[in-house]
């Protein structure tokens, strides 16, 4: 997989993409990442990426040159997404992250300022995904963690793949909580039944709690 990030802050993503289980995952070429500064392809003398909005308003807006001048610079793998990451697009789910994780190409367009300029959703964009029903100070965090999310689900990635299979989300609910070492914790017992060894018991009773604290804590999701 080869994931393209256009951003104006390359070096936000410097520690990140050599951290931890994805830091592997890219050293181990499960997925390529390239940095694409915007920036890079301005006519002016002043290199300016944004601009003042038409009809007035507050803050400045991305310019759409760059922006298309950035992306079609890359090459184009034959399973493509072009993603901007904005509060308006589609909110972020484990869902999404399966289904792109099976694409050859994500291009992840990082916003700034209060955002790019309409045509770039409107004539290169094809899928516009959010991090949250909130705003942040630019598009870098929520490019990260899909990257994040999308990679680990690569073949791989994580060392015990059936892992990935009992986790929240997977089955349409909430994990269920585990323990480990030691059994009692400052007077803190493990759940008597997951000592018990009998795996059939262990298993309705990780089904239970799944239900249990998907009711308490996520009800929409049921």
């Amino acid at each position: 997989m080869r994931i393209d990030i256009v951003t104006l802050f390359p070096e936000f993503f410097t520690s990140p993409l050599q951290t931890s289980l994805l830091g592997k995952a890219i050293a181990n070429q499960i997925a390529e990442v390239h940095l694409t500064n915007p920036r890079d392809f301005t006519t002016d003398k002043h290199h300016r990426v944004d601009d003042e909005p038409y009809g007035g308003g507050v803050g400045m807006l991305m310019k759409p040159d760059p922006i298309f001048a950035a992306v079609e610079s890359l090459p184009i793998l034959p399973k493509r997404e072009i993603i901007y990451m904005t509060p308006q697009g589609e909110p972020m789910k484990q869902a999404m992250f399966k289904e792109l994780a099976n694409y050859d190409q994500l291009v992840l367009i990082c916003g700034s300022y209060e955002g790019v300029d309409e045509r770039v959703c409107d004539h290169l964009v094809t899928r516009e995904v959010s991090l949250g029903d909130f705003v942040l100070t630019c598009g870098e965090i929520p490019a990260l963690a899909l990257i994040n999310g999308v990679v680990r689900l690569r073949p791989g990635t994580v060392g015990k793949e059936d892992s990935l299979k009992f986790e929240s989300f997977e089955d349409g609910l909430l994990d269920y909580p585990q323990y480990t070492r030691p059994p009692v914790f400052r007077g803190w017992e493990v759940p008597e039944i997951l000592r018990s060894g009998n795996h059939k018991l262990i298993a309705e009773w990780r089904k239970e709690q799944q239900i249990l604290r998907t009711k308490q804590r996520r009800p929409d999701l049921l």
